[in-house]
């Protein structure tokens, strides 16, 4: 249980070394990714996502460097598990404040890292947000099919999960690279996005509270959740 701070002071002492400043990337970076892998529907095993991490192969670490490192990476990933079970957000406070750039509003460097580490693992694991996804779909379907036999009232309608993600992914790539953002807009809508900046920095905690309780969602309807989920942690 991470007791002082947030998960990202768990692996920022070790990530920021010398001997893995041409290996790894800054820590928000790192913390951004190890979020993404715990926030997924099946969480990946650990040799599967820490080579995602390394930037150069050419990278020469020694034994005990590898094993520490693998260590500090797990210590991060159950302070992020452990973040979500008590429904807490991952992010620093410093990192949902806007700052000034030569008089414009923009995220911090430090947000938009984070948040590119979070996308970078997000598209590495589409597959099994997919697969999760399409068991989904499938016990969907037979609830809707069980609620009809039992009960002829219309089920309550609720945003679709695909609207949900979709929103949450926009708001990530959107901050995660704004002047981007900005050049896809009309002068119009670019004005309208510098003016809502500061906010949606601000809702940044509780999108990526959604994103992890849609991915939750969609966890409930794979099969051998439990046995998956222990054989990880």
């Amino acid at each position: 249980m991470v007791k002082d701070g947030f998960p990202i002071n768990t692996i920022s002492g070790i990530v920021s070394l010398p001997s893995f400043e041409n290996v790894l990337p800054d820590a928000y970076y790192v913390d951004g990714m190890i979020f993404a892998v715990a926030s997924a529907p099946e969480i990946p095993m650990p040799e599967q996502w820490m080579p995602w991490l390394i930037q150069s192969s050419d990278s020469h670490l020694v034994d005990k460097d590898v094993d520490k490192l693998a260590d500090t990476l797990m210590n991060g990933l159950r302070a992020h598990l452990d973040f979500m079970r008590q429904e807490k957000s991952p992010m620093p406070n410093e990192l949902i404040v806007a700052i000034e750039v030569r008089g414009a509003t923009r995220p911090s460097k430090e947000l938009e890292s984070w948040l590119n580490g979070l996308l970078h693992v997000h598209k590495q694991l589409e597959p099994v947000w997919q697969n999760a996804w399409n068991h989904w779909e499938k016990h969907l379907e037979k609830s809707k099919a069980n609620k009809k036999d039992c009960d002829s009232k219309e089920p309550e309608e609720k945003e679709p999960a695909e609207a949900r993600l979709s929103r949450c992914l926009k708001l990530f790539s959107t901050l995660a690279n704004i002047e981007l953002a900005l050049s896809y807009r009309n002068d119009k809508q670019a004005a309208q996005l510098e003016s809502n900046i500061n906010m949606l920095v601000k809702q940044l905690p509780s999108v990526l509270a959604d994103y992890t309780k849609l991915s939750g969602e969609l966890a409930g309807a794979l099969p051998n959740q439990f046995e998956t989920f222990n054989k990880v942690t």
